[in-house]
């Protein structure tokens, strides 16, 4: 039985396949999906028969604030526009991150550009989340899987032209930020033409005790998306342009001061008899600049310029196998990384550090899902070779000897390297009853080095987005990380009440984690330690090395109907991260957290108060020096009101007490101009009301 779930404290929709057909995704059984509903039409509840509000509360404009209200996950907040999916314990490029399918990689080795900076809140209609691994038909990567889905006007069942739209405006007092856009279009049986739009701004963040400094951002997105459908099959084409200015990342050494990142997708699909064919091919391309002068004072000018390039394809094909339905899949895709750091004030002092990288993976799959006798399930083998490569390194006359020294030698060494990963997966369900789904998933996920973790030859404050203010080297012979997943929970909900516990446990070989450059840390012995010196006394160089670790832990959401129109709604995370090879913790792991509320639902209107409890974090990295950080509480009021047919109002108030917050996964920070301390932990926004207008037609 099909059913939908209201969670994340009452304001995100988590949906199974009958919700799932709503927003643009693909039907997949309910054991292995969890759906937040960005925008759409007034839904019903598991736990209730009024009005779904059609989101969270307006907290940021990054997509990442809403997947952080689902279970087991968490935001890395490293700018307004640069916050990062955690899941269970893994993020960045651990985790197989989609925009409509699509993935493709981060302009920055900062990772000032994780996927979801693609995804402004005001064009997504849904998120899906994959629950404990993804797909092996979805690509590689190590754990579980997320895929932002665009907003669209559908092809609509008449020949006669329809129109439709989407859209939100929404603000925030904070920050004095504001956001609109959405998509607009028209549409057929036989074809459709969408236009959509976006623009957010917004300056400094205010808390308690002042504001936040460099944390401002601008980012505009522009696009189309087309549709045609044929005797021959359908075909659909897509194209968008995103430019982002100035936006700050105070957890770094610099800012954005521009990211223009272009994206382009065609595909096809048909059914032949019993078969189902689809294929795509796709094109990214992110020119990105970075420095740490304009939006922060700096005694030592220095501004990079990243770029890189994303060329994908995939044809798969699904017929009936074996009593059930088997799908067959190619995939592949080559991504190219330059990345160059200048002096603007001697323009002869500049660097190759990543010089003309690289990666080219080819990969096949194939993926069953059917009827197992006492389980149905999901079995998926996926093998992927990759092949990476390295141009040489190049510098200005005015560069130091020891940077050339190290450069020469980079230039000497083989930079190449080639891996063969394999996953395989088994996502099993039992339904016991109508209520009660019994879930269990096994599994073995890879991860091959990135450009980053293999071929940085200058120690850089460049990591990925770990934001820890240490000094990273790469390193050519590193292995694939391989996990070793098994986790078990189950479903139980009735129209009244549910609850998802979710227990499980992640080995992991071969982790890639910074490690001491060497023997003798703190000691400067070496031209390497020389150089990362520069960077400052607090800084410690580290090299990417295969590590063992382990993850393990339980989430939930559950709800329940109370007397009169009430309803409660609770999600509650744990993970905990450990390094198996040494006595010492995983580096920037969420903390222990529970997000309740409780609601009144009316007919067309909805309030919740809400109260977000964080656990203190002790159980840090002596590795990566991570800082201790402690518990707190906050609670929150919004409202929304289903103003008549296709109009929503939603409005609040976030942190109601003015708490000052330490989130600890926020990073810490490296911009003097701001009223937080250099070195301290970032803290969360102060209290601030949002309002938000959506219209859908």
């Amino acid at each position: 039985m099909k059913r939908t779930l209201l969670a994340g404290a009452g304001l995100i929709a988590l949906a199974l396949p009958g919700l799932a057909a709503h927003a643009q995704t693909d039907d997949t059984a309910p054991a292995l999906q969890d759906v937040i509903i960005v925008t759409g039409q007034p839904l019903t509840t598991s736990t209730d028969t009024a009005i779904a509000p059609e989101a969270a509360p307006l907290t940021g404009m990054d997509i990442t604030h809403l997947t952080a209200r689902t279970p087991g996950a968490a935001r890395i907040g490293n700018g307004e526009l640069s916050g990062q999916v955690q899941y269970r314990g893994l993020f960045g490029e651990r985790m197989n991150l989609r925009l409509d399918g699509q993935r493709i990689a981060s302009g920055g080795p900062n990772l000032m550009d994780p996927a979801f900076h693609y995804a402004p809140t005001p064009l997504i209609a849904s998120v899906v989340i994959d629950r404990g691994v993804s797909p092996v038909s979805t690509g590689p990567g190590l754990g579980g899987g997320v895929n932002a889905v665009f907003k669209k006007v559908d092809f609509s069942s008449s020949a006669t032209p329809t129109l439709g739209y989407d859209a939100s405006l929404g603000a925030r007092s904070v920050n004095d930020s504001y956001a609109a856009g959405g998509v607009i279009g028209v549409s057929t049986d036989t074809w459709r033409a969408n236009l959509l739009a976006s623009f957010e701004e917004g300056m400094d963040t205010e808390y308690k005790d002042g504001t936040i400094g460099g944390t401002e951002f601008e980012r505009g997105v522009y696009g189309l998306s087309t549709g045609l459908r044929t005797d021959l099959g359908t075909f659909t084409l897509e194209g968008r342009r995103q430019n982002t200015g100035y936006s700050g990342n105070p957890p770094y050494g610099m800012d954005i001061r521009f990211m223009d990142t272009d994206f382009a997708r065609a595909g096809y699909e048909n059914e032949f008899g019993d078969v189902r064919v689809k294929a795509s091919a796709s094109y990214a391309d992110v020119s990105h600049a970075m420095n740490n002068f304009d939006l922060r004072p700096s005694m030592m000018k220095r501004e990079a310029f990243a770029y890189a390039t994303t060329k994908a394809a995939d044809l798969s094909a699904t017929f009936p196998a074996l009593g059930g339905s088997l799908q067959l899949g190619l995939d592949g895709a080559s991504e190219h990384h330059n990345v160059y750091v200048v002096d603007p004030d001697n323009l002869d002092n500049y660097m190759g550090s990543l010089p003309d990288i690289t990666i080219d993976r080819y990969g096949g799959f194939a993926e069953w899902t059917g009827d197992l006798g006492y389980f149905e399930g999901e079995l998926g083998l996926r093998i992927d070779q990759y092949d990476a490569k390295a141009g040489e390194a190049v510098m200005g006359s005015a560069v130091m000897m020891g940077p050339v020294s190290l450069a020469n030698a980079f230039n000497a060494s083989p930079r190449d390297g080639d891996d063969t990963t394999v996953d395989a997966s088994a996502r099993l369900w039992r339904s016991l009853s109508d209520d009660l789904t019994w879930r269990v998933t096994l599994a073995r996920k890879t991860r091959a080095p990135s450009y980053l973790e293999r071929f940085q030859w200058l120690p850089s404050g460049s990591s990925a987005g770990l934001a820890d203010g240490n000094i990273y080297l790469g390193d050519q012979t590193l292995k694939p990380e391989v996990a070793w997943i098994a986790e078990t929970g189950f479903d139980y909900v009735t129209p009244k009440a549910y609850i998802r516990p979710t227990v499980y446990i992640r080995q992991i070989d071969n982790f890639i984690q910074g490690t001491p450059f060497d023997d003798t840390p703190r000691v400067t012995d070496t031209p390497e330690e020389m150089i990362a010196s520069m960077h400052g006394a607090a800084a410690l160089l580290l090299r990417f090395s295969n590590t063992e670790a382990r993850l393990y832990g339980f989430d939930l959401d559950a709800g329940m109907d109370l007397p009169g129109p009430l309803r409660a709604d609770a999600v509650i995370s744990y993970v905990r991260g450990e390094r198996r090879d040494i006595d010492d913790n995983l580096y920037r792991i969420a903390p222990p957290s529970l997000t309740a509320g409780l609601t009144w639902e009316g007919s067309v209107w909805s309030a919740t108060f809400e109260t977000r409890a964080v656990a203190e974090q002790d159980d840090v990295s002596a590795t990566n020096m991570e800082q201790a950080t402690p518990g707190y509480v906050t609670f929150s009021l919004y409202g929304d009101w289903q103003v008549k047919d296709g109009v929503r109002l939603s409005a609040g108030v976030a942190n109601l007490l003015d708490q000052v917050t330490r989130d600890h996964l926020s990073g810490y920070n490296r911009n003097a101009d701001s009223d937080v301390t250099v070195g301290a932990r970032l803290p969360g926004a102060g209290r601030g009301a949002f309002i938000r207008l959506s219209f859908v037609g």
